[in-house]
């Protein structure tokens, strides 16, 4: 089977589960008066439409900031305009201020459901493939030293799948419902240029993920000091200096050009600052599995320190466990060692930082996949356990269904070609025979399956799922 067709059926399969995953509930559904993320991303669509840009981040009569009130940087707001203007020429009654509050009907999800989808077709799905384009070429060219993995694929595919079908992205884009494949998406994109020496344009990409999501600062440090170091290592000054002044220059502008519409407006740009680092929320929320949370079950920490005394502990905390991690990319600056310092210093973010939310483990996640082919086994059982951190969240949000059927894999690989076993759960399938099902899942995959050698499913509704108690039995 050719390479190409091998990376389609990866991408099939990677798309198929995140629509089943669209079919679940999420964050917030059938939940007023504030309803969850869902609500939030429609309501910042609505917010973007129908107000001035200067009015974006002020509370107002319009614009009351204790609903959902944007806390995100100016690239997600002109993410939700973009959205937002594709919302009105469907159907106006999505963004239409106020009266469309808590909007639930099948339509509008769908729609929104689509709006992740193009998101991650466009940005998350070819940085991924971007990124792992060298490997493929060294694979190519070193097809004899290639171990078989899973599906009896080539050591490159199987990585390439791995990535693509991380249980936490899926869940939390699809399921919780976010656009995460955006700024994890300019976040890998921006690694790949920068470990190909093209510092600029990595470092043109990094600011995009920083200015969609304020939580890339979790990857700012270990770049920082990586493009610092690249310039220590130079034979002259001058190539130093000119790798310094071209990224320095690439982000100044990129900022100014990004923050213009609110530079203009300076009260307005004070006003974003303010709602994204919200310290009034506190050391973190709901159940997060980090270092803080933990000490809060024995010591309660906001009953001893106020809020910027917590911030002041979190960050001497960040920076010390930070430190060494940033020391050593300075000293040893080379690609393995930036992905690795950017798992250090992530996780040290996501375990000691102010203001900490269980999605933040994707910040983490993300960097442990890139580094998948050096330390498999030890990659694999981190992203289980990143998934798993966020089960209280998942909970909550009734994906413990979509949690379940992600992170069952089962091998059925014998040396004879590539075989799938496919287990999934979707309303779709209720009042359908078992016939039916399987033809909605072959139509989906009509095309990938001419190239696999055998394919197994295993169709339920979610009530059918919670009733299931016996092991699964892949001749349904």
């Amino acid at each position: 089977m050719s390479e190409l067709r091998i990376i389609s059926i990866c991408i099939g399969i990677a798309l198929l589960l995140r629509w089943s995953i669209s079919y679940h509930p999420y964050s917030g559904y059938g939940k007023p008066p504030m309803y969850g993320d869902y609500e939030a991303q429609r309501h910042w669509q609505e917010i973007t439409i129908n107000l001035p840009l200067d009015n974006w981040y002020k509370n107002s009569t319009n614009n009351d900031l204790q609903y959902w009130g944007l806390d995100y940087p100016p690239l997600t707001a002109y993410h939700s305009l973009i959205i937002g203007k594709i919302a009105g020429l469907i159907d106006n009654s999505y963004i239409e201020l106020t009266k469309s509050r808590g909007i639930e009907s099948d339509n509008h999800k769908n729609f929104m459901r689509l709006t992740v989808l193009f998101s991650d077709l466009i940005i998350y799905l070819p940085a991924v493939l971007l990124f792992f384009i060298d490997k493929l070429k060294y694979s190519s060219t070193n097809n004899s030293n290639d171990d078989n993995s899973i599906f009896n694929l080539s050591k490159f595919n199987s990585l390439l799948l791995t990535f693509l079908i991380y249980p936490g992205i899926i869940i939390i884009d699809y399921g919780h419902f976010q656009y995460n494949c955006v700024s994890l998406g300019l976040f890998i994109l921006s690694v790949k240029f920068i470990a190909n020496n093209c510092y600029s344009i990595g470092s043109l990409f990094f600011v995009f993920a920083l200015n969609y999501k304020q939580m890339e600062l979790y990857h700012a440090l270990p770049i920082f000091f990586y493009i610092l170091g690249i310039c220590k290592k130079q034979k002259n000054l001058f190539n130093s200096l000119k790798i310094l002044s071209s990224v320095g220059l690439t982000v100044l502008a990129t900022f100014a050009l990004i923050w213009s519409p609110f530079i203009y407006k300076w009260p307005s740009c004070i006003d974003v600052l303010i709602r994204l680092f919200p310290f009034g929320r506190g050391v973190f929320e709901d159940k997060v599995a980090n270092i803080w949370c933990a000490i809060n079950v024995v010591v309660k920490l906001k009953n001893l320190f106020d809020h910027m005394q917590l911030a002041k502990i979190c960050l001497a905390a960040t920076v010390i466990t930070s430190l060494p991690s940033c020391l050593n990319i300075f000293l040893k600056p080379n690609k393995d060692n930036l992905i690795l310092s950017l798992i250090n210093v992530s996780l040290s973010f996501y375990l000691f930082s102010f203001q900490v939310h269980e999605k933040s483990i994707l910040l983490v996640a993300i960097p442990v996949l890139l580094y998948f082919h050096n330390d498999p086994l030890a990659c694999f059982w981190f992203l289980i356990v990143s998934v798993f951190s966020m089960l209280p969240l998942l909970i909550k949000d009734q994906l413990f269904i979509a949690y379940c059927s992600l992170m069952m894999v089962e091998d059925q690989s014998d040396g004879c070609g590539a075989k799938f076993f496919v287990l999934i759960v979707s309303d779709k399938f209720a009042g359908k025979p078992l016939v039916l099902r399987h033809r909605l899942v072959h139509e989906i995959l009509k095309e990938e399956l001419k190239e696999i050698h055998a394919f197994s499913q295993k169709t339920l509704t979610p009530e059918q799922w919670e009733k299931s108690q016996s092991p699964i039995n892949t001749s349904s």
